[in-house]
Protein backbone atom coordinates (compact mmCIF):
# COMPACT_ATOMS: atom_id res chain seq x y z
CA UNK A 1 0.00 0.00 0.00
CA UNK A 2 1.26 3.37 -0.95
CA UNK A 3 2.22 5.53 1.85
CA UNK A 4 1.39 10.08 1.42
CA UNK A 5 4.23 12.06 3.02
CA UNK A 6 3.45 15.87 2.99
CA UNK A 7 6.80 17.53 2.40
CA UNK A 8 6.82 21.05 3.97
CA UNK A 9 10.47 22.82 2.83
CA UNK A 10 9.16 25.93 4.94
CA UNK A 11 12.19 28.69 4.76
CA UNK A 12 15.96 29.58 5.22
CA UNK A 13 17.64 26.44 4.37
CA UNK A 14 14.87 24.10 4.53
CA UNK A 15 14.17 23.83 1.13
CA UNK A 16 17.86 22.88 0.29
CA UNK A 17 18.19 20.48 2.81
CA UNK A 18 14.42 18.83 2.00
CA UNK A 19 15.67 18.82 -1.56
CA UNK A 20 18.68 16.31 -0.83
CA UNK A 21 16.39 14.28 1.18
CA UNK A 22 13.56 14.01 -1.07
CA UNK A 23 16.81 12.55 -3.64
CA UNK A 24 17.20 9.90 -1.09
CA UNK A 25 13.05 8.62 -0.48
CA UNK A 26 13.19 9.17 -4.54
CA UNK A 27 16.22 5.88 -4.66
CA UNK A 28 14.11 4.36 -2.57
CA UNK A 29 11.56 4.11 -4.46
CA UNK A 30 13.38 2.81 -7.22
CA UNK A 31 14.24 -0.16 -4.75
CA UNK A 32 10.39 -0.50 -3.97
CA UNK A 33 9.78 2.09 -1.14
CA UNK A 34 6.09 2.67 -2.45
CA UNK A 35 5.22 6.30 -0.95
CA UNK A 36 4.01 9.10 -2.85
CA UNK A 37 5.24 13.31 -1.93
CA UNK A 38 3.35 16.07 -1.38
CA UNK A 39 4.10 19.34 -1.35
CA UNK A 40 2.83 22.33 0.95
CA UNK A 41 3.68 25.42 2.44
CA UNK A 42 4.40 26.84 6.05
CA UNK A 43 6.55 29.41 8.27
CA UNK A 44 7.14 32.52 6.46
CA UNK A 45 6.93 31.92 2.94
CA UNK A 46 3.59 30.33 3.65
CA UNK A 47 3.18 33.85 5.01
CA UNK A 48 4.18 35.63 2.44
CA UNK A 49 2.11 33.71 -0.22
CA UNK A 50 -1.32 33.19 1.91
CA UNK A 51 -0.90 35.94 4.76
CA UNK A 52 -0.96 32.86 7.16
CA UNK A 53 1.68 30.52 8.59
CA UNK A 54 -0.43 27.54 8.49
CA UNK A 55 -2.42 27.39 5.38
CA UNK A 56 -5.75 25.13 5.48
CA UNK A 57 -4.54 23.21 2.28
CA UNK A 58 -1.20 22.86 4.50
CA UNK A 59 -3.09 21.43 7.40
CA UNK A 60 -5.39 19.72 4.96
CA UNK A 61 -2.28 17.65 3.19
CA UNK A 62 -0.66 17.25 6.33
CA UNK A 63 -3.93 15.44 8.16
CA UNK A 64 -4.01 13.35 4.73
CA UNK A 65 -0.74 11.79 5.04
CA UNK A 66 0.60 9.25 6.58
CA UNK A 67 3.88 11.07 7.80
CA UNK A 68 5.23 14.92 7.62
CA UNK A 69 9.02 15.75 6.46
CA UNK A 70 9.66 19.46 7.30
CA UNK A 71 12.51 21.40 6.52
CA UNK A 72 12.64 24.21 9.23
CA UNK A 73 10.98 28.08 9.49
CA UNK A 74 11.62 31.40 10.79
CA UNK A 75 14.41 34.28 9.88
CA UNK A 76 15.17 37.68 10.13
CA UNK A 77 12.42 38.83 7.56
CA UNK A 78 9.41 37.66 9.67
CA UNK A 79 10.91 38.89 13.48
CA UNK A 80 8.99 42.28 12.75
CA UNK A 81 5.69 40.41 12.35
CA UNK A 82 2.72 40.27 15.23
CA UNK A 83 3.58 37.28 17.14
CA UNK A 84 0.06 35.88 15.81
CA UNK A 85 1.48 35.40 12.24
CA UNK A 86 4.64 34.63 12.99
CA UNK A 87 6.55 31.43 10.88
CA UNK A 88 6.89 29.46 14.47
CA UNK A 89 3.12 29.85 14.81
CA UNK A 90 3.00 27.53 11.62
CA UNK A 91 4.84 24.83 13.06
CA UNK A 92 3.35 25.15 17.12
CA UNK A 93 0.00 24.79 15.22
CA UNK A 94 0.88 21.92 12.94
CA UNK A 95 1.92 19.85 16.29
CA UNK A 96 -1.18 21.41 18.19
CA UNK A 97 -3.43 20.39 15.48
CA UNK A 98 -2.01 16.62 14.93
CA UNK A 99 -1.88 16.16 18.53
CA UNK A 100 2.06 15.23 17.66
CA UNK A 101 2.47 15.54 21.91
CA UNK A 102 5.81 13.28 21.73
CA UNK A 103 8.86 14.63 20.73
CA UNK A 104 11.87 12.22 20.16
CA UNK A 105 15.02 13.76 19.97
CA UNK A 106 18.31 11.02 19.71
CA UNK A 107 22.07 12.42 20.58
CA UNK A 108 24.61 9.69 18.39
CA UNK A 109 28.08 9.99 18.38
CA UNK A 110 28.87 8.65 14.72
CA UNK A 111 32.44 7.38 15.62
CA UNK A 112 33.53 9.03 12.58
CA UNK A 113 32.65 12.59 14.25
CA UNK A 114 34.31 11.94 17.65
CA UNK A 115 36.52 14.87 17.56
CA UNK A 116 34.33 16.92 16.09
CA UNK A 117 32.96 17.19 19.55
CA UNK A 118 33.92 20.60 21.67
CA UNK A 119 34.04 17.40 24.76
CA UNK A 120 37.01 15.22 25.00
CA UNK A 121 36.18 12.06 22.97
CA UNK A 122 36.48 9.89 25.75
CA UNK A 123 33.71 11.49 27.65
CA UNK A 124 31.42 11.31 24.25
CA UNK A 125 32.76 8.49 22.27
CA UNK A 126 29.70 5.80 21.87
CA UNK A 127 27.67 8.51 23.08
CA UNK A 128 23.54 6.82 22.13
CA UNK A 129 20.85 8.97 24.07
CA UNK A 130 17.09 9.74 23.79
CA UNK A 131 15.13 12.72 24.91
CA UNK A 132 11.87 12.20 24.64
CA UNK A 133 10.40 15.63 25.21
CA UNK A 134 6.82 16.36 25.99
CA UNK A 135 5.32 18.85 23.10
CA UNK A 136 1.73 20.08 22.76
CA UNK A 137 1.84 21.18 26.78
CA UNK A 138 3.64 22.89 28.89
CA UNK A 139 4.65 26.47 29.42
CA UNK A 140 4.57 27.13 25.69
CA UNK A 141 0.76 26.58 25.56
CA UNK A 142 -0.76 27.01 29.22
CA UNK A 143 -3.02 29.72 29.77
CA UNK A 144 -3.59 32.78 31.17
CA UNK A 145 -0.65 34.53 29.20
CA UNK A 146 0.67 37.63 27.76
CA UNK A 147 1.37 41.22 28.89
CA UNK A 148 -0.44 43.50 30.91
CA UNK A 149 0.27 46.95 32.75
CA UNK A 150 0.32 46.95 35.72
CA UNK A 151 -1.42 50.09 38.16
CA UNK A 152 1.88 51.73 38.58
CA UNK A 153 1.65 51.52 34.70
CA UNK A 154 4.83 48.93 34.56
CA UNK A 155 4.50 46.07 32.28
CA UNK A 156 4.38 42.54 33.23
CA UNK A 157 4.76 39.58 31.06
CA UNK A 158 3.30 36.25 32.47
CA UNK A 159 2.69 32.31 31.56
CA UNK A 160 1.89 29.45 33.25
CA UNK A 161 3.48 26.78 33.60
CA UNK A 162 0.43 23.73 33.62
CA UNK A 163 0.20 19.53 33.33
CA UNK A 164 -2.43 17.42 33.48
CA UNK A 165 -1.79 13.46 35.12
CA UNK A 166 -3.42 12.33 31.85
CA UNK A 167 -0.53 14.24 29.29
CA UNK A 168 2.04 13.46 31.77
CA UNK A 169 0.95 9.75 31.71
CA UNK A 170 0.75 9.57 28.06
CA UNK A 171 4.07 11.10 27.58
CA UNK A 172 5.39 8.57 30.30
CA UNK A 173 4.42 5.47 28.70
CA UNK A 174 6.45 6.55 25.73
CA UNK A 175 9.40 6.93 27.07
CA UNK A 176 9.02 3.78 29.16
CA UNK A 177 8.19 1.74 25.80
CA UNK A 178 11.66 3.43 24.32
CA UNK A 179 13.42 2.52 27.53
CA UNK A 180 11.83 -1.37 27.49
CA UNK A 181 13.56 -1.25 23.86
CA UNK A 182 17.17 -0.15 24.40
CA UNK A 183 18.75 -0.20 27.97
CA UNK A 184 16.12 -0.34 30.37
CA UNK A 185 16.77 2.92 31.77
CA UNK A 186 14.82 6.00 32.01
CA UNK A 187 15.77 9.38 33.78
CA UNK A 188 12.67 11.83 34.48
CA UNK A 189 14.13 15.12 34.59
CA UNK A 190 12.27 17.93 36.31
CA UNK A 191 11.97 20.45 38.81
CA UNK A 192 9.95 19.44 41.62
CA UNK A 193 11.68 20.99 44.73
CA UNK A 194 10.41 24.24 43.57
CA UNK A 195 7.52 23.60 40.82
CA UNK A 196 4.34 22.04 42.27
CA UNK A 197 3.31 21.11 38.17
CA UNK A 198 6.37 19.24 37.93
CA UNK A 199 6.21 17.97 41.61
CA UNK A 200 2.97 16.03 40.08
CA UNK A 201 4.86 15.12 36.79
CA UNK A 202 7.48 13.43 39.36
CA UNK A 203 4.40 11.64 41.47
CA UNK A 204 2.47 10.53 38.03
CA UNK A 205 5.63 9.06 36.88
CA UNK A 206 6.23 7.17 39.98
CA UNK A 207 2.96 5.71 40.21
CA UNK A 208 3.29 4.87 35.91
CA UNK A 209 6.75 2.63 36.90
CA UNK A 210 4.90 -0.11 38.32
CA UNK A 211 3.68 -0.93 34.93
CA UNK A 212 7.07 -1.26 34.04
CA UNK A 213 9.09 -3.20 35.94
CA UNK A 214 11.64 -4.33 33.98
CA UNK A 215 12.74 -0.59 33.70
CA UNK A 216 14.49 1.55 35.67
CA UNK A 217 13.33 4.63 36.52
CA UNK A 218 15.33 7.11 38.13
CA UNK A 219 14.69 11.25 38.71
CA UNK A 220 16.92 14.38 38.13
CA UNK A 221 16.59 18.06 38.54
CA UNK A 222 16.71 19.96 35.29
CA UNK A 223 19.84 21.96 36.42
CA UNK A 224 21.76 18.97 38.16
CA UNK A 225 20.94 17.32 34.02
CA UNK A 226 21.65 19.78 32.40
CA UNK A 227 25.55 19.70 34.13
CA UNK A 228 25.40 15.90 34.01
CA UNK A 229 24.99 16.42 30.09
CA UNK A 230 28.27 17.74 29.81
CA UNK A 231 30.46 15.81 32.11
CA UNK A 232 29.33 12.40 31.68
CA UNK A 233 26.42 11.99 29.19
CA UNK A 234 26.57 8.24 28.63
CA UNK A 235 25.02 7.97 32.29
CA UNK A 236 21.60 8.45 29.88
CA UNK A 237 19.41 6.14 28.33
CA UNK A 238 16.27 7.89 27.93
CA UNK A 239 15.58 11.22 29.37
CA UNK A 240 11.91 12.16 29.33
CA UNK A 241 11.00 15.70 30.25
CA UNK A 242 8.79 18.87 30.03
CA UNK A 243 8.21 21.26 27.00
CA UNK A 244 10.42 23.50 27.94
CA UNK A 245 12.88 21.21 29.54
CA UNK A 246 13.21 19.13 26.60
CA UNK A 247 13.62 21.97 24.46
CA UNK A 248 16.91 23.59 26.22
CA UNK A 249 18.35 19.61 27.15
CA UNK A 250 18.05 18.22 23.43
CA UNK A 251 19.90 21.41 22.40
CA UNK A 252 22.59 20.87 24.71
CA UNK A 253 22.57 17.47 24.16
CA UNK A 254 22.92 17.84 20.50
CA UNK A 255 26.17 19.91 20.31
CA UNK A 256 27.73 16.38 22.39
CA UNK A 257 27.72 15.05 18.72
CA UNK A 258 29.92 17.66 17.38
CA UNK A 259 27.03 19.59 15.36
CA UNK A 260 23.50 20.38 15.44
CA UNK A 261 23.53 19.36 11.93
CA UNK A 262 24.09 15.95 12.23
CA UNK A 263 20.75 15.10 14.20
CA UNK A 264 17.18 14.43 13.38
CA UNK A 265 13.47 14.36 15.81
CA UNK A 266 10.43 13.04 15.31
CA UNK A 267 7.01 14.29 16.55
CA UNK A 268 4.77 11.97 17.15
CA UNK A 269 1.26 11.27 17.67
CA UNK A 270 -0.68 8.28 19.51
CA UNK A 271 -0.92 6.31 16.61
CA UNK A 272 2.47 6.77 15.60
CA UNK A 273 2.20 9.51 12.76
CA UNK A 274 4.67 11.92 13.03
CA UNK A 275 6.07 14.87 11.42
CA UNK A 276 10.10 14.81 11.24
CA UNK A 277 12.23 17.33 11.05
CA UNK A 278 16.16 18.42 11.92
CA UNK A 279 16.60 19.94 15.30
CA UNK A 280 18.09 22.78 13.48
CA UNK A 281 16.47 26.05 12.75
CA UNK A 282 16.38 28.15 9.47
CA UNK A 283 20.03 29.04 9.55
CA UNK A 284 19.02 32.35 7.15
CA UNK A 285 22.74 33.67 7.30
CA UNK A 286 23.82 30.62 4.94
CA UNK A 287 20.65 30.15 2.93
CA UNK A 288 21.46 29.35 -0.77
CA UNK A 289 24.82 28.93 -0.16
CA UNK A 290 24.87 25.31 -0.65
CA UNK A 291 26.72 24.91 2.51
CA UNK A 292 24.16 23.59 4.90
CA UNK A 293 24.53 19.90 6.35
CA UNK A 294 21.43 17.59 4.97
CA UNK A 295 22.01 15.24 7.09
CA UNK A 296 19.99 15.33 9.95
CA UNK A 297 17.48 15.60 7.43
CA UNK A 298 18.26 12.49 5.94
CA UNK A 299 17.99 10.89 9.07
CA UNK A 300 14.87 12.27 9.41
CA UNK A 301 13.61 10.35 6.75
CA UNK A 302 15.20 7.21 8.37
CA UNK A 303 13.07 8.01 11.89
CA UNK A 304 10.13 8.43 9.77
CA UNK A 305 10.53 4.81 8.23
CA UNK A 306 11.11 3.41 11.03
CA UNK A 307 8.58 4.79 13.41
CA UNK A 308 5.75 5.74 11.43
CA UNK A 309 6.03 3.97 7.82
CA UNK A 310 7.27 0.87 9.49
CA UNK A 311 10.00 0.13 6.86
CA UNK A 312 12.73 -0.52 9.21
CA UNK A 313 14.30 -2.44 6.12
CA UNK A 314 14.83 1.18 4.48
CA UNK A 315 15.85 3.27 7.51
CA UNK A 316 18.61 0.90 7.88
CA UNK A 317 19.94 1.37 4.93
CA UNK A 318 20.00 5.07 5.12
CA UNK A 319 21.62 4.45 8.56
CA UNK A 320 24.31 2.51 6.74
CA UNK A 321 24.62 5.06 3.74
CA UNK A 322 25.19 8.01 5.62
CA UNK A 323 28.06 6.30 7.75
CA UNK A 324 29.26 5.06 4.39
CA UNK A 325 29.69 8.66 3.49
CA UNK A 326 31.06 9.70 6.95
CA UNK A 327 34.07 7.05 6.29
CA UNK A 328 34.39 8.33 3.02
CA UNK A 329 35.55 11.05 4.46
CA UNK A 330 32.81 13.41 3.35
CA UNK A 331 32.25 16.47 5.60
CA UNK A 332 29.77 19.79 5.57
CA UNK A 333 31.56 22.96 6.61
CA UNK A 334 29.91 22.52 10.46
CA UNK A 335 32.10 19.15 10.72
CA UNK A 336 34.79 19.16 8.60
CA UNK A 337 38.07 18.65 10.07
CA UNK A 338 41.75 18.96 8.38
CA UNK A 339 42.20 16.11 5.85
CA UNK A 340 38.19 15.22 5.01
CA UNK A 341 36.81 16.19 1.72
CA UNK A 342 34.46 19.43 2.39
CA UNK A 343 31.30 19.42 0.21
CA UNK A 344 28.34 21.19 -0.37
CA UNK A 345 24.38 20.59 0.23
CA UNK A 346 23.86 18.91 -3.02
CA UNK A 347 27.20 17.35 -3.45
CA UNK A 348 26.91 15.55 0.72
CA UNK A 349 23.26 14.46 -0.93
CA UNK A 350 24.77 12.74 -3.67
CA UNK A 351 26.98 11.41 -1.83
CA UNK A 352 24.34 9.42 0.36
CA UNK A 353 22.32 8.61 -2.98
CA UNK A 354 25.51 7.07 -4.25
CA UNK A 355 26.03 4.78 -1.38
CA UNK A 356 22.73 3.74 -0.81
CA UNK A 357 23.30 2.64 -4.77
Amino acid sequence: MTKKIAVLPGDGIGPEIVAEAVKVLKALQAKGLAVELEYGLIGGAAYDETGTPLPAETLAISQAADAILLGAVGGYKWEALDISVRPEKGLLGLRSELQLFANLRPAILYPQLADASTLKAEVVAGLDLMIVRELTGGIYFGQPRGVRALANGEKEGFNTLVYRESEVNRIGKVAFDIARKRQGRLCSVDKANVLECTELWRDTMNILAKDYEDVELSHMYVDNAAMQLVRAPKQFDVMVTTNMFGDILSDCASMLTGSIGMLPSASLDENSKGMYEPIHGSAPDIAGQNTANPLATILSVAMMLRYSLDEGDMADLIENAVSTVLDQGYRTADIYSDGMKQVGTVEMGDAVVAALN
